[in-house]
């Protein structure tokens, strides 16, 4: 798709959006759950949507919470719930809808001592530390925001006690119900006014808790050792208060270069569609800190609830997240050995094959999963994964000790590590991949969008291995087709196709009227170029059969 002329540079203020008319639909509007984009729908990380267009109102939000009110009593979870929110405009009234059911429902709900923002990797943090040791009376959480998408979206998602996303099963339940409360006018949804849920909310200092204990998982000694300069973008996003206290924990020369919070996000640069998105590894939306990468021996950013990371180098400039994981893993599985001697590599389908064979060169095992993080809770639970990565730059570690210490994203800890690796082997992340690349080859991977129906979107949701007519890859002949992940045999939503020479994958968009291809060349880039032509050529194949056979 074309890039945009506003790409990488911020907006004029009247492509902003209009705050409070967001704030007021999100109030005003009532949705009509028997259309199908007005309903409540879980993807990968929860029920998104915006106000403006009837999918992300508070009625929704009413009936989810108390779904989860109804999903805990069912469960016995009869411990507190954490609750977080970011920094999108939705994020704080959703915040009080949920209060309001929470609390009604006499659910303990612990917040922010200070009403501060919240990252996700915090909330599943609380709710592990919380759960350790214990058997009854568990903790679960909610995470209040829609990841890097526009402000004009609101997110919301349920983390049970494992501290991860929740199972499909779980969010299948939780979102059936919630459909039926809205259908029956929310008729059976408790809710108090905010003032008495917020007085009976439990307080509790996030942001010390969590910054205290980071030195268990990653080694901020010998950063603050090291002496180099540090910068980072939190991106206008939930992680802005914790960057300071971070550095003032460890005495480490950390430069906070944008603490601004801002509804709107004004201050953003627009990514490459000319949309404000908060997405630390599209270097559109990292314009601002790249113009200073000189300035700091690494930088790095996060996105609004700081489960994605971005990592910067003076020489690389953002680096790809296919190649920082690959990094990540290298040096991990040399510097922990407090890990298991099995523990093993967790990984989406859809990234890159540089994971693989580093992962092998290291003497360990991948595990090759659907996307979504929630498919690498049990691993992370119980040590039997050390790292867990995902091609969009989400990614979680064990401890130092090999105990688990989150099993959602965590882009903070992934921006430390970044700083570790540089204070511990004296090169940064950038020049540890080109080693790695000439000693296991490069690869060139890439994620493009191609256009599709919601009809076609349905179609690729349930296409089968024997559809794809494609026998030749690249020019070689294809080794396998899936549609189930390897590691674990659950559907991936969509189809791999593999060849000796590079891959491809195909997934519906969970928001948009797209659909992904994911491609990777073990050749070069005219080789991927062929790839995804043949992708493309292979998919729109499927949809012209399934439509004349549907007529």
């Amino acid at each position: 798709m074309e890039t945009s002329p506003f790409a990488g540079k911020v907006l004029d203020p009247s492509r902003l959006i209009n705050v409070p008319r967001l704030i007021t639909a999100y109030y005003s509007e009532r949705p009509d759950v028997s259309i199908a984009s007005q309903k409540v729908a879980f993807g990968t990380s929860g029920h998104r949507g915006s106000a403006l267009d009837l999918a992300f109102n508070e009625a929704h939000i009413l009936a989810i919470t108390q779904a989860i009110c109804v999903h805990r009593r069912r469960s016995g979870i009869s411990g507190p719930l954490f609750l977080g929110m970011d920094t999108h405009a939705l994020s704080e009234p959703a915040f009080a809808s949920a209060l309001e059911v929470l609390s009604a429902n006499n659910v303990e709900t612990i917040i922010d001592d200070r009403r501060l923002y919240t990252p996700t990797p915090v909330i599943s943090h609380a709710i592990l530390t919380y759960n350790r040791k214990r058997t009854d009376a568990l903790a679960d959480g909610i995470v209040i925001t829609p990841s890097h998408n526009p402000p004009r979206d609101g997110g919301f998602k349920y983390n049970p006690p494992t501290g991860g996303p929740a199972s499909a099963a779980v969010t299948k339940s939780i979102e059936t119900m919630a459909n039926q409360l809205i259908a029956d006018e929310l008729r059976a949804v408790r809710r108090i006014s905010f003032a008495r849920a917020l007085k009976s909310a439990r307080r509790h200092d996030y942001v010390s808790a969590y910054v205290n204990d980071l030195e268990n998982v990653i080694d901020m000694e010998a950063i603050r050792n090291s002496g180099r300069k540090l910068g980072v973008d939190p991106l206008g996003g939930a992680s802005v208060h914790y960057w300071s206290a971070i550095a003032q924990r460890y005495k480490i020369a950390l430069d906070v270069v944008n603490d601004r919070v801002d509804p709107a996000f004004a201050f953003m640069p627009a990514d490459w569609d000319g949309k404000i998105r908060m997405d630390c590894s599209s270097p559109f939306a990292m314009a601002r800190l790249l113009q200073i990468q000189d300035h700091f021996d690494i930088a790095f950013g996060n996105d609004t609830d700081a489960d994605r990371h971005g990592i910067v180098t003076r020489r690389h400039g953002l680096l790809n997240p296919n190649h920082y994981l690959a990094v990540a893993i290298e040096f991990l599985f040399r510097n922990r050995p407090g890990w298991r001697p099995d523990a093993a590599v967790g990984k989406t389908i859809v990234s890159s094959s540089i994971i693989d064979r580093v992962t092998a060169r290291a003497g360990r095992r991948v595990v090759e999963v659907p996307v979504g993080f929630k498919w690498f809770v049990d691993g992370l639970m119980d040590g039997s994964f050390g790292f867990c990565g995902e091609e969009s730059a989400g990614a979680s570690l064990l401890r130092r000790d090999g105990a688990v210490w989150t099993t959602d994203k965590d882009g903070i800890v992934m921006n430390l590590l970044a700083c570790e690796i540089l204070a511990r082997s004296g090169r940064d992340p950038g020049e540890i991949y080109d080693k790695i690349a000439a000693d296991c080859g490069a690869t060139v991977y890439e994620r493009i969008d191609a256009p599709a129906s919601p009809e076609e979107k349905k179609i690729l949701q349930s296409i089968s291995a024997d559809e794809i007519a494609i026998r030749d890859l690249g020019g070689e002949k294809v080794d396998a087709v899936v549609t189930v992940a390897p590691g674990n045999h659950e559907p991936i939503g969509g189809v791999k196709v593999t060849a000796p020479g590079g891959w491809f994958a195909a997934r519906p968009s969970g928001t948009e009227d797209v659909y992904k291809i994911y491609a990777e060349s073990f050749v070069d880039e005219l080789h991927l170029r062929r790839i995804q032509e043949e992708a493309q050529t292979a998919i729109a194949q499927v949809f012209r059969e399934r439509s004349e056979r549907g007529r």
